[in-house]
């Protein structure tokens, strides 16, 4: 299963839904607790992603750059 910024973001969710119902001081906090770990993996999923997509696009326009050098070279033979 991949583990994504909604997965993460989900299950933060139901950390703090179940959090607000608990009654005792023990389950609150340690569903606050789960909800801190699952918000701090859902930013660094996002982070990932974000990451992930800036190297592709400098990849591409790294492609663009070197065909545009090759084509230029070409036309001079």
């Amino acid at each position: 299963m991949s583990q994504t910024f909604e997965f993460y973001d989900a299950r933060a969710r139901e950390a703090a839904e179940e959090a607000a119902a608990a009654t005792l001081d023990n389950v609150r906090d340690r569903n606050l607790r789960a909800e801190k770990t699952w918000r701090a993996l859902a930013d660094q999923a996002r982070k990932t992603v974000r990451a992930r997509e800036k190297a592709e696009e400098a990849k591409r326009a790294q492609r663009g750059q070197d065909g545009a050098r090759s084509a230029a070279s070409a036309s001079r033979c």
